[in-house]
């Protein structure tokens, strides 16, 4: 197998039971092959710098191991120091906060062996009923969200890890999620270049290292409505040529139907590639794509020194990060910043909820459906409640004493595959039942909605405090502020 390879990056995954064991087989065939690297999804401190360590040391080639961690390391790492979302950073106005947030986040990378941050998030918040970014999203301001993107690049590259601004030219405005099928921009070029390219613009002027592109198709951009990703018009002359972009570009994850629309992985990665792709993320037959690329190659339906391009830069930046050491590590100062960054956050969307009785019921209702991932487990909540020493209880009902606290917990994140990002009928109902009981009852009511603060005009209570997320760092920092709360 020629170089080829080294243009994938393949995923793996931990288990809950068998830790990175299961996947040592494909693990083995990847480096077999010569992949350029991997990207890593969930895992323990320990095990995951032990992984990237072998996998270094077992690779013929330097190698790029990145990760989401949009939310700190503590996204995909267990440990780690979870971050609020990006809009939640964002909405504090303090440049500096981000800057913070990206360095921790670098730190904390670098030294478990993760070289490169999937994030920031370029794209705006433009369009409410989008259901894969939302609370990602640094803001709807163009100018604002390029601001602070910039900080973070380049805080983030000064502690040797690479930064991506993702997704080129930008996911803000659709009403799909690529995920599931293939959304369409219908926005025309000159609102495209006037708004959504902004941030992508201040990223390259910040030397952002990768771009990582949008399975959506743009009409505006490229009339012949192939995604961003397949679209040499969109890479080649808008971010190559125009925007003179000369560093990494990397597509979204393979496994997308945004990207696939009926087609296999392997004609989806050489048509991401003869596009302008110099990397393909997260295919799951790499034995097969390695072998389309290659064949591609000799074919020549494949340019080679296209293809040399894309290995020249990969191999350039994977030797320019810089290598897991304990120098720099992130200071408990740094850790205890983040807890405190997820209480600065914590936002009442409506009302002034009633200090906390003696006693506390938690009536959760979950609303983060889809996909084949299951969300965080909601356990921290309740747990961190309950160090509040007063007597907590998660309830199947509304109905309980009246001299008893209700809080009803909702969880309507963000995910891939739920397809909206706003709260089903069900939930919906659920929520208006909940606080109709407990007012026939007389008992306090408070609605904690780890969802963006937006959406509270959806639900029927008076009182509601939003945590903006459901991971475990916000699950957290919503208790403490119930029991900052308390009467």
């Amino acid at each position: 197998m020629s170089d080829v390879a080294q243009l994938l990056l393949p995923a793996v995954r931990w288990h809950p039971e068998q830790g990175f064991d299961r996947e040592r087989t494909a693990i083995a065939t990847a480096l077999q092959l010569g992949v350029g690297g991997f990207v890593l999804f969930g895992g323990t401190q320990d095990a995951v710098r032990a992984l990237t360590r072998e996998l270094q040391q077992r690779s013929r080639t330097p190698l790029l191991i990145g990760a989401d961690l949009e939310r700190g390391a503590g996204q995909q790492f267990a440990g780690a120091t979870g971050l609020p979302p990006l809009a939640a950073i964002a909405s504090l106005n303090d440049a500096d906060s981000v800057r913070r947030a990206a360095r921790l986040t670098a730190r904390e990378a670098r030294t478990l062996g993760v070289n490169w941050d999937y994030a920031p998030v370029c794209d705006l918040d433009v369009e409410p009923e989008n259901p894969i970014v939302g609370t990602r999203s640094l803001g709807a301001n163009p100018m604002k969200v390029a601001e602070l993107a910039s900080e973070w690049i380049d805080a983030c590259q000064s502690e040797g890890v690479l930064a991506c601004a993702k997704h080129f030219p930008g996911h803000g405005r659709t009403k799909e999620d690529s995920h599931a099928g293939l959304p369409t921009v219908s926005a025309s070029s000159e609102v495209m270049h006037s708004a959504d390219l902004v941030p992508f613009r201040a990223a390259i002027d910040a030397g952002v290292g990768s771009i990582m592109t949008a399975h959506v198709a743009f009409p505006g951009l490229d009339p012949s409505g192939a995604p961003a990703t397949l679209s040499r018009e969109i890479l080649q002359w808008l971010l190559r040529q125009q925007l003179r972009y000369d560093n990494l570009i990397v597509t979204d994850a393979l496994i997308m139907e945004g990207v696939l629309a009926g087609q296999s992985e392997a004609e989806a990665a050489v048509q991401a590639v003869r596009a302008g792709c110099d990397l393909v993320l997260y295919p799951t037959d790499v034995k097969s794509v390695a072998a389309a690329l290659e064949q591609a190659v000799k074919t020549r339906s494949l340019d080679q020194e296209r293809v040399r391009q894309s290995v020249r830069r990969r191999l350039k930046w994977a030797q320019w990060v810089s290598p897991p050491n304990d120098y720099r590590r992130p200071s408990a100062t740094d850790v205890g910043w983040g807890a405190q960054l997820a209480d600065r956050v914590m936002h009442v969307a409506r009302g002034k909820p009633k200090p906390l009785r003696a006693k506390v019921d938690v009536l959760i209702v979950d609303d983060d459906v889809g996909g084949p991932y299951p969300p965080p487990s909601r356990e921290p909540f309740l747990a961190a409640l309950r160090l509040g020493s007063a007597p907590v209880t998660e309830v199947q009902s509304a109905a309980g004493e009246s001299g008893t606290s209700l809080v009803v917990a909702l969880f309507g994140d963000i995910r891939s595959w739920k397809g909206r990002p706003g709260y089903s009928a069900a939930a919906r109902d659920a929520v208006a039942e909940a606080v109709a009981t407990a007012r026939r009852q007389a008992r306090d009511v408070t609605v904690v909605q780890f969802s963006h603060p937006r959406l509270a005009h959806q639900l029927d209570a008076a009182d509601i405090v939003s945590a903006w997320g459901g991971d475990s760092v916000m699950q957290q920092a919503a208790a403490r502020w119930l029991l900052r709360n308390k009467g």
